[in-house]
């Protein structure tokens, strides 16, 4: 069984060589050198010739600020309780999803800021952005500490089970990305008795825009609005768990009407600006997800306004898909207020994105829902940005081991 290393970058390595025991001392929760490493990082990531490559490794590079880092452990140690001190897990196992190719560095990047071993499988199929990080970590090794290079290993593999198997059954803790039947699928792979998964299926998301608050927004602002949303939903395809499907526009009918119409016009104006486009084969997708959901009779109206972009007014709320129709298709639905999406709401949605809402509107929101769905609610172009909070969970509190001391 054999592996490529991508970090450190090498040749073809045994599976055996990623389990070795590093007898050097341990890393920390908050270990400074692997702080100083991410650091370095993130400046590599802000440099001008990057962000002009891959602009969507400016939010990563922000992420993996040192004030950022420092800020994200000072909080977990400002929730253990005076008797608690936290621990790295162990050897963690990331199997981050091919069609989001910069969350593995999210996940990673936190794990190792707990001070865990951590080996990341990276997809064969990654696109270039992987390959841009991936440039970036191993430039950085030449100012690291050795321990960086022996803790830190990225390596990809084809689907090969024995593997899969033997890297789940080395670790303590396995964090999978990815649909409901690759989460099904790793799971087949037995872990140790006291190990365990954090996982990240299939998710859906979605936007409220009211209809008031639109009114009451400038021309400049709503153009705004517009470009925001587009940078949620186009980046990775509005194939990532955050990027919004359908738009609830909240409020009367009649001004609704002419709200749908001026967002979908500065939405179009904004994709065209920014070059976004979809191929042929992708506009077929959308074609037919767009005509599926019409012969189930949820439909009034479709339009497709270009290869970019396809609209389609739903009938009611109980029409809403939650699956992928193609990159930029989204189903418009009115409803009189918030509340009329409290009975829609299900465990897989993830995040709300909004414009023109009062914060207590919101709050009262996620009140009324209680927890059983929606895990962000977050305005219109923060869709996509990551935080150390994720589906609810908390995440470098995942990766850490906790343990009492009482006298």
């Amino acid at each position: 069984m054999t592996v490529r290393m991508r970090f450190p970058a090498g040749g073809t390595v045994p599976v055996a060589d990623l389990l070795a025991p590093d007898e050097a001392e341990p890393l920390t929760v908050g270990d400074p050198r692997v702080v100083d490493f991410l650091a370095g990082v993130s400046g590599r990531l802000l440099a001008p010739a990057l962000a002009r490559r891959h602009p969507e490794l400016g939010s990563l590079g922000f992420f993996l600020r040192r004030r950022e880092l420092l800020r994200a452990v000072e909080r977990l140690r400002g929730t253990l309780a005076p008797d608690t001190l936290a621990f790295p897990r162990g050897r963690v196992f990331h199997v981050p999803p091919a069609n989001v190719d910069t969350i593995f560095v999210y996940s990673w990047a936190l794990s190792a800021l707990a001070g865990n071993a951590n080996v990341v499988r990276v997809s064969p199929r990654s696109a270039a952005a992987a390959d841009a990080v991936l440039e970036v970590l191993n430039a950085g090794l030449a100012e690291a500490d050795p321990v960086v290079a022996r803790t830190q290993l990225m390596v990809t593999y084809g689907h090969d089970d024995a593997v899969t198997a033997r890297l789940s059954a080395a670790c303590d803790l396995r964090v999978i990305w990815g649909g409901d039947r690759a989460v099904q699928d790793l799971r087949r792979h037995p872990l140790a008795p006291a190990a365990r998964d954090l996982t990240f299926p299939d998710r859906s998301s979605f936007a409220v825009l009211s209809v008031s608050g639109w009114a009451a927004a400038s021309p400049h602002r709503r153009r705004e609005v517009a470009i925001a949303f587009a940078n949620d939903a186009y980046w990775f395809d509005q194939a990532a768990c955050a990027s919004p499907r359908t738009v609830f526009l909240v409020g009367p009918a009649e001004p609704a009407e002419r709200v749908r119409a001026e967002f979908v016009a500065l939405l179009d104006a904004a994709v065209r600006e920014r070059g976004w486009d979809v191929d042929a084969a992708m506009a077929v997708e959308k074609r037919v997800g767009a005509y599926g959901l019409a012969a189930d009779g949820g439909v009034r109206r479709m339009e497709f306004h270009r290869n970019a972009l396809a609209t389609l007014e739903l009938t009611d709320v109980a029409a809403t898909p939650r699956h992928w129709l193609g990159a930029g298709t989204f189903p418009f639905v009115t409803v009189p207020d918030l509340a009329e999406l409290v009975p829609f709401v299900r465990r897989r949605d993830q995040t709300l994105t909004h414009f023109g809402f009062a914060r207590d509107d919101l709050v009262e929101l996620a009140r009324r829902l209680g927890g059983r769905g929606v895990d962000r609610i977050v305005p219109f172009g923060a869709a996509l940005t990551f935080a150390p909070v994720w589906d609810g969970h908390d995440l470098l509190r995942e990766f850490v081991r906790l343990v009492t001391v009482t006298d």
